[in-house]
C-alpha cells in the first residue's frame, strides 16, 4: 500500500524553519566576539543548519501541509532544531560537552524548555555558549512556533492546525481573521514581554537592588523565564541574585504560563478577560492554595527559620517555578521537609494555561477532569439528569473529554515507565537512586520541569545518570515537549497507509 502522508511536505517545511533558526546563531556568535572567543561553534552550526536546510527544501516545491503533515512536521522540527542546536555544544567540546550524548541531552533540554543540566562546572563555558542554552529555550517556548506559523501562512488552515498541535487551544483563529495575523501578533506580544523583563531585570542592577544583575545575565534570564524554560547561566540559578529578583521573576513566570490569547486581550485593553477564564482562576488558585501550603510547612520546619518574608518568598517563587513548568530555585528546596517536598513533586504534574509556553500536563485539563469528576457524582445522586460538562459558555463535548483522560492515563503510564528506567539502570551501572528520587528526575524530565530532588536536585544535574539513561531522557523530553499524541500517531501503520 502506498504512502499516504506527504512526507516532502512535511520535510521542506522542516527545512525552512531550519533556515531561520540558524539566524538565531548569529547572537552567540557575535558575543563570542567581543569576547574574544572562538566563532567556530558557532559558524560549524550555522553551514550545517543552511546546508541542511537547502537540501529539505528541495525535496518539493509542491509544499501541501494537512493534519498527519503538520504531526509530522512538528516532531520533525523539535527533533531537527535539538539536533542542529547541539552542535555548538560539542564543537567546542569544554567540559561534559566533549560527549556527543551531552550536548544533545543539553540542547534538547533546552529547545523542550526542560531546563534540566548536566553542566558540572559552569565556569568552564564561555558566556556566548551560556548564553546560546537560553536562546534555545526562548526559541523552544514560543519562537519556533510562532516562526512556523508566520512562514506557512498561506497555507491556510495549515497554519491553525500547527497551532493547535502545538498549544492544544481551538480559538486562535478570533484575534484576527489570517493565522498569520494572528502568529505576528503573538510574536511581538513576546518579543515585547521579552523586552521588558530584561528591563525590569537590569533595572535592579542599575537602582543597586541586584548588583549581580548586570545585562547580560538579565537578558539571559528574561530569554529563560517568559519561556518558564529555567536554564541560568549560574550554577545556584536564582538563588545567586538578591531577593528583589526573586520577586520580580514570580510575575514573570506565572505572565510566561499564561494563554497568549488571554494576554493579547489584556493589552488590547480587556482587562477582565482573564477573570472571565474559568481556567485562568483555576491556575491562579492552584499557584495561591499550594504555595500556602508549602509556607505553612516551611514554618512548621524545625530545621528551617529563614524568616517570614524568606518563607513566603522562597516558597511561593519555587511553587511558581515549579508548576509553571520554568524549574528555576530561589534556594536548595532539596533540603526542605518531605511535606514541603512532595508538594513540589505534585506541582510538577500540574502545568500552566494551555496556549502558553508552559509544559506538563496542563492546569485545562485537570480542570475539565475535576469538572467531570463533579458531574459523575451528580450523575450517581440523579441517573436520569442530563448534565452538559461547561467551560465558561461553552460545552465540552464527550470526545474531549475522553481524549483528556486518554492523554493523562497515558502521561501517567509513560511516567512510571520512565522510573523504572532511571531505577534498574541506575542499579545496573552500580550507582542506585531511591524510589523518589527516581519519581522526581523522571516527572521532571517527562513534563520538561528541570530540576528534580537527590542526584538530580536544583543545584545537582543530570550528568550522574548513565548515558543509556540520558539518551532516553533526551527521548522523553522530546515527546512530553510535544505531548506525546504527535510521535504516537507516527509509530501507527495506519498514519502512513490508511
Amino acid at each position: 500500500m502506498a504512502i499516504r502522508v506527504d512526507w516532502r511536505s512535511s520535510c521542506s517545511l522542516t527545512g525552512t524553519v531550519l533556515k531561520w533558526f540558524s539566524v538565531a546563531l548569529v547572537a552567540p556568535l557575535t558575543l563570542a566576539l567581543v569576547d574574544g572567543d572562538s566563532p567556530g561553534p558557532f559558524l560549524v552550526a550555522i553551514v550545517v543548519s543552511l546546508v541542511l536546510a537547502t537540501g529539505l527544501e528541495r525535496l518539493t516545491d509542491d509544499r501541501k501541509i494537512g493534519q498527519r503533515e503538520a504531526f509530522l512536521m512538528v516532531a520533525l522540527t523539535w527533533l531537527g532544531v535539538a539536533l542542529v542546536g547541539a552542535i555548538p555544544f560539542f564543537v567546542a567540546g569544554d567540559g561534559v560537552f566533549s560527549r556527543p550524548v551531552n550536548a544533545v541531552f543539553e540542547s534538547t533540554s533546552g529547545v523542550t524548555t526542560t531546563g534540566a543540566t548536566v553542566i558540572e562546572d559552569f565556569a568552564v563555558h564561555s558566556r556566548a555558549i551560556m548564553l546560546w542554552r537560553a536562546i534555545l529555550q526562548w526559541l523552544g517556548g514560543l519562537g519556533i512556533l510562532i516562526v512556523a506559523i508566520g512562514l506557512f501562512s498561506h497555507l491556510l488552515v495549515g497554519g491553525a492546525q500547527l497551532m493547535e498541535t502545538e498549544t492544544q487551544t481551538r480559538d486562535v483563529h478570533r484575534l484576527r481573521p489570517r493565522i498569520g495575523e494572528t502568529a505576528r501578533l503573538i510574536w511581538w506580544l513576546y518579543v515585547g514581554l521579552t523586552v521588558l523583563t530584561t528591563l525590569a531585570l537590569y533595572l535592579l542592577h542599575l537602582v543597586g537592588f541586584a548588583p549581580d544583575m548586570d545585562l547580560y545575565n538579565a537578558v539571559a534570564h528574561a530569554l529563560t523565564s517568559i519561556s518558564t524554560a529555567g536554564f541560568s547561566p549560574q550554577p545556584d540559578s536564582i538563588g545567586a541574585f538578591s531577593p528583589a529578583v526573586q520577586w520580580t521573576l514570580i510575575p514573570v513566570m506565572i505572565v510566561g504560563a499564561t494563554n497568549f490569547i488571554l494576554l493579547y486581550y489584556v493589552v488590547q485593553g480587556e482587562y477582565r478577560r482573564p477573570l472571565e477564564s474559568a481556567e485562568f482562576r483555576f491556575y491562579v488558585s492552584i499557584l495561591a492554595s499550594i504555595g500556602v501550603i508549602v509556607a505553612v510547612l516551611l514554618v512548621l520546619d524545625p530545621h528551617l527559620v529563614p524568616g517570614l518574608e524568606a518563607t513566603i518568598r522562597h516558597s511561593l517563587f519555587n511553587v511558581v517555578s515549579m508548576v509553571t513548568t520554568t524549574g528555576y530555585a530561589s534556594t536548595n528546596f532539596d533540603l526542605w521537609s518531605p511535606g514541603a517536598k512532595h508538594m513540589l513533586f505534585l506541582c510538577m504534574f500540574t502545568g500552566g494555561m494551555a496556549g502558553s509556553t508552559t509544559c506538563s500536563i496542563k492546569s485545562l485539563r485537570w480542570l475539565v477532569i475535576l469538572k467531570a469528576f463533579r458531574r459523575n457524582l451528580f450523575v450517581a445522586i440523579h441517573p436520569n439528569a442530563v448534565r452538559p460538562l461547561r467551560l465558561d459558555d461553552s460545552v465540552v463535548d464527550e470526545e474531549t473529554v475522553g481524549d483528556i483522560f486518554a492523554y493523562v492515563m497515558l502521561a501517567i503510564v509513560i511516567f512510571f515507565l520512565l522510573t523504572v528506567v532511571i531505577v534498574a539502570d541506575s542499579a545496573r551501572v552500580g550507582d542506585p537512586v531511591n524510589e523518589f528520587d527516581a519519581l522526581g528526575a523522571s516527572a521532571s524530565i517527562f513534563l520538561n520541569i528541570g530540576p528534580a530532588f537527590g542526584v538530580a536536585g536544583p543545584f545537582d544535574n543530570y550528568a550522574v545518570f548513565s548515558p543509556f539513561t540520558r539518551t532516553v531522557m533526551i527521548v522523553m523530553m522530546w515527546i512530553g515537549r510535544i505531548e506525546i499524541i504527535p510521535v504516537l500517531v507516527l509509530l501507527t501503520p495506519e498514519f502512513w497507509k490508511s
